[in-house]
C-alpha cells in the first residue's frame, strides 16, 4: 500500500494501482456501476494529453526529461487495448473532473515507472503540476468528446457507404421482380422489389451525407480555454500550439473555437449531431421493421423475404428461426432515439459557464455512436447481403390482389374493373382467368400491364 494526500486528507492506495487519490475518492463517492468509459473516448483523451505535453515541451514550459516520460507513458497506453485503471463511473458529478483526474494519475504513474521511479513519487512527476499543465477538465473533456465523435462519425460514414452499396446491389438483382406494394398494411399497387431496395438505399444515402456534414459541426474545440474559456493560466503560445499538436496527433481536421467562452458552455453542436444520428436511427428502424414484416412466417405470414438464418430461435420450438439481426438493429435505433431526447434536455440544463451534465451527454452520445456503428454493420453483413426473395409467395400474393384490378382500371375503366373483382370474390376464380375469359385484355396486354418494365415507367405516356 502507498499513502497519497490531498487537501481533504490521506488515502491508502494499492501498490499495483496506477490511479491515485482523486480516482479512489471518486470510486468511493460514485460507486462502481459496472460501466466503463468508451475506449474511443479514452483514446481521444490520451491524445489530448499528449498534445498538451508536446506543446508544453516545445515551448519550454515542461522540463524535457519529464515531458519525454509523460509522452512515453501516453504512447504506451495508446498502444494497449486495456484501460483497466480508468475506473471512475462515467456519470460522476463534477462535469468530468473525476475522469480528468483519473487520466492524469494513470499517465503520471506510468511516466514514473518509465523514469525508473515508484508509483506515487509525485515530487518528480505530478498528475496536476505536470500532466495537467495549462489544462482544465473544462477544456480537455469537451475536446476529447469531440475528437471521439469525429472518429465515430468517420467510421459510421464508412459503414453507411457499404450499406448503401449492399442495398443498391439488391436493387439491381431484384429489378425485374414484380411484387405487391402495400399501404396501411393493405394491398396497394404493383412495384418491383428493386424499387423497394432503391428507396432504402436512397434514405441511407441521405444519412451518409448528413453524417459527412456533421463533422463540420463538431470539429471546433475549446482546448486552451481552461476553466471557463478565458484561457486563465495558459500562455497564449500554448493555446495556439496545442491545437496544432492535437490536429497532427489525431490526423483530424480540428479547429480552435474563436469564442472559447461560448464553446465551453454550449452543447448545441453536440445536440445537432445527435439529431442527425437520430434520423439515421429512424431509417434503420424503418428498414428493419419492413423486412421483419415481409419475412414473417414462414407459413403464417408474408414470407416474401428470406433472411439469412444466423441462430436458432427457440429453446422449445424446433426449427424456429427469428429475425434477430433486425430486432437488434431496431432496439439499437429505439435506444438512440430515446437517448437523443435526454441529450437535448441535459444540454439545455447547463448552467452559466459550464454544463454540469457533460458526463451524461458524453456517455449517451458515445453509446449511440458505437451502437449505431455496430447496427449498420450487422444489418449489412448479416441481413442484407444474404437476403433472398420467395418468388412463389410474391407471385401468389400479387396474382389475385386488388392491385391487379387497379392496373386493369386504366384500360377498361373503374366500374368495369370493380365488377371483375366482385366476380372474383364471388366465384373464387383467379383474376387472370376472369380477365382473359371475358376478353377484357389479351394475354400479351395483361402481361405488359403487370410487367416490371411498365411499372418502372414513371407515369403514363400519352
Amino acid at each position: 500500500m502507498r499513502t497519497e494526500h490531498d487537501f481533504l486528507g490521506a488515502v491508502q492506495i494499492e501498490d499495483a494501482c496506477y490511479f491515485g487519490i482523486h480516482t479512489q475518492r471518486a470510486r468511493e463517492n460514485f460507486g462502481d456501476s459496472g460501466q466503463r468509459h468508451d475506449p474511443v473516448f479514452l483514446h481521444a483523451y490520451l491524445q489530448v494529453k499528449k498534445a498538451a505535453a508536446l506543446a508544453n515541451r516545445e515551448l519550454g514550459y515542461l522540463d524535457t526529461d519529464k515531458a519525454e516520460h509523460i509522452i512515453a507513458a501516453i504512447d504506451g497506453l495508446l498502444a494497449g487495448s486495456a484501460f483497466d485503471d480508468f475506473i471512475v463511473n462515467p456519470l460522476c458529478g463534477g462535469a468530468g473532473t473525476s475522469l480528468n483526474m483519473n487520466v492524469n494519475e494513470v499517465i503520471a504513474n506510468h511516466a514514473l515507472e518509465h523514469a525508473g521511479r515508484v508509483k506515487g513519487d509525485y515530487g518528480f512527476i505530478h498528475p496536476l503540476e505536470h500532466v495537467n499543465l495549462h489544462q482544465s477538465t473544462n477544456d480537455t473533456y469537451p475536446t476529447a468528446l469531440r475528437v471521439a465523435m469525429l472518429i465515430y462519425l468517420e467510421r459510421i460514414e464508412g459503414g453507411l457507404v457499404t450499406l448503401q452499396q449492399a442495398l443498391q446491389d439488391k436493387e439491381r438483382t431484384f429489378s425485374d421482380i414484380v411484387r405487391l406494394g402495400r399501404t396501411e398494411l393493405q394491398d396497394a399497387l404493383p412495384m418491383t422489389a428493386g424499387m423497394q431496395f432503391a428507396a432504402y438505399a436512397e434514405a441511407i444515402g441521405r444519412d451518409r451525407w448528413r453524417i459527412f456534414k456533421a463533422r463540420e459541426r463538431i470539429k471546433v474545440v475549446n482546448l486552451g480555454g481552461t476553466a471557463i474559456g478565458t484561457g486563465f493560466g495558459a500562455p497564449q503560445k500554448y493555446i495556439f500550439a496545442v491545437i496544432e499538436k492535437l490536429r497532427h496527433a489525431t490526423g483530424l481536421s480540428i479547429t480552435r473555437a474563436e469564442n472559447m467562452v461560448e464553446a465551453t458552455q454550449n452543447l448545441d453542436s453536440v445536440v445537432e449531431v445527435s439529431g442527425l444520428l437520430k434520423t439515421l436511427a429512424v431509417n434503420l428502424l424503418k428498414i428493419s421493421e419492413d423486412l421483419r414484416l415481409l419475412s414473417s412466417g414462414p407459413s403464417g405470414g408474408f414470407a416474401e423475404v428470406v433472411l439469412p438464418a444466423v441462430q436458432e430461435g427457440s429453446s422449445i420450438m424446433p426449427g424456429k428461426v427469428n429475425p434477430v439481426i433486425l430486432e437488434f438493429v431496431s432496439q439499437t435505433a429505439l435506444l438512440a432515439m430515446g437517448n437523443d431526447a435526454v441529450i437535448a434536455q441535459a444540454s439545455g440544463l447547463g448552467n452559466l459557464e459550464l454544463n454540469q451534465f457533460y458526463p451524461l451527454v458524453a456517455t449517451l452520445m458515445l453509446n449511440n455512436m458505437s451502437g449505431l456503428e455496430l447496427a449498420v454493420s450487422c444489418l449489412r453483413t448479416k441481413a442484407i447481403q444474404g437476403l433472398e426473395l420467395n418468388l412463389e409467395n410474391i407471385a401468389a400474393h400479387l396474382s389475385d390482389s386488388i392491385a391487379v384490378v387497379t392496373c386493369l382500371a386504366q384500360s377498361i375503366g373503374h366500374e368495369a374493373a370493380s365488377q371483375v373483382y366482385l366476380k372474383h370474390l364471388a366465384t373464387k376464380q383467379p383474376l387472370r382467368q376472369l380477365i382473359l375469359a371475358d376478353n377484357l385484355l389479351s394475354e400479351q396486354e395483361l402481361d405488359s400491364l403487370l410487367s416490371a418494365e411498365k411499372i418502372r415507367m414513371m407515369g403514363i405516356k400519352k
